[in-house]
């Protein structure tokens, strides 16, 4: 007798996803909306979801789905090829942000990072294969904030599993930072040997035992590069992390740089330009 749980054979023009769990014989299955259901099997973002529903691309148990259907875990989802057709089109792209631009809308007169994607700001050495086209700006949003005055990796996408992966609910994706800092102690401003006279106690608070908005913040990897300069990597990102936790400890950050989220490194893109996501990189 065939195993129940086993991949079915897909129908024409559909590609069958088999959700991950099956509930046990006799439980009462809890059931979520269609859309949460699709984003937590890593098919697309809940937004990409009802997108994919509302053009009839989603079929739930050999039916067609309907907007905020409530599905149980062990429901068969089946996705029209042209959703996946669609979602191979999307890019995600990398860019190296300049100070002075923000992450996201414009805001007080400056302009978002997406502005710079343009092909003369391509970066030379991208091997992507991927043809521009101005396409690709269309609803292509920062996954992750930096702020106005930092420079380094921003993550500018199209793809909701992307942004979820990255700034979801759930997300543990590691951010790391370099951070050039000057200090305010007891002896006055010191701006050579930072790391000479802050007291060992306060790094100890930078890696473990701060709160911000009344929240404490998740335990940070904190540790000294040079003498004027600490490495953070971060499982999360608040407004202006980095700047706040050090204000706290008696640090002023003069230089702020994102090298690397998840497995991707900025590596040696320069400032101003981008490349695309290759397709072997994973973050």
């Amino acid at each position: 007798m065939a195993d129940p749980t086993s991949p079915k054979l897909p129908v024409a023009g559909a590609v069958v996803r088999i959700p991950k769990a099956v509930a046990a014989p006799g439980a009462q299955a809890l059931k979520v909306r269609l859309n949460k259901r699709m984003a937590e099997l890593g098919l697309c973002s809940r937004r990409e979801a009802d997108d994919w529903i509302s053009r009839g691309w989603v079929r739930v148990d050999g039916q067609p789905a309907v907007m905020g259907q409530p599905v149980a875990a062990n429901a068969r989802i089946d996705v029209a090829r042209e959703a996946e057709q669609y979602q191979r089109q999307q890019v995600t792209i990398l860019i190296n942000k300049p100070v002075g631009y923000v992450s996201g809308q414009a805001e007080d007169g400056h302009e978002p990072a997406v502005v710079l994607v343009q092909p003369q700001n391509r970066w030379r050495e991208c091997n992507s294969r991927m043809r521009w086209g101005h396409e690709q700006l269309r609803g292509l949003a920062p996954a992750g904030r930096l702020d106005i005055d930092s420079i380094g990796l921003l993550v500018l996408t199209q793809d909701g599993r992307v942004a979820r992966q990255l700034i979801g609910e759930d997300s543990e994706i590691e951010k790391e930072y370099l951070v050039r800092v000057t200090y305010q102690g007891e002896q006055g401003a010191e701006t050579v040997n930072v790391q000479a006279v802050f007291p060992p106690e306060k790094l100890a608070l930078l890696r473990h035992g701060l709160s911000l908005d009344g929240e404490p913040l998740k335990p940070a990897r904190v540790e000294w590069q040079n003498p004027e300069q600490l490495r953070f990597v971060l499982k999360e990102g608040k407004k202006r992390q980095i700047r706040r936790m050090c204000e706290q400890v008696g640090l002023f950050v003069t230089g702020l740089k994102r090298v690397r989220i998840g497995m991707v490194n900025l590596g040696h893109l320069p400032v101003g330009q981008w490349r695309y996501l290759a397709p072997h990189e994973r973050f």
